[in-house]
């Protein structure tokens, strides 16, 4: 049988680990949830991939 190879993951920094955001009120006039595009609805990332975001007052932000 073949190892499979566990890679590290870490909670999503934008989702919290849930998998979708809210859209604030003030920007679709309406109660509205979204899956998170960052982890892909995961609520997980890889380890080595968080290294490439970043968060501050403006929200989570990825380097490309």
């Amino acid at each position: 049988m073949e190892k499979v190879e566990k890679k590290n993951k870490i909670i999503c920094p934008h989702c919290k680990g849930n998998g979708y955001i809210r859209v604030p009120y003030q920007l679709a006039e309406e109660e509205i949830t979204a899956q998170c595009g960052m982890c892909n609805s995961e609520g997980e990332i890889d380890a080595e991939e968080a290294e490439n975001i970043i968060v501050d007052a403006d929200g989570v932000h990825r380097l490309h």
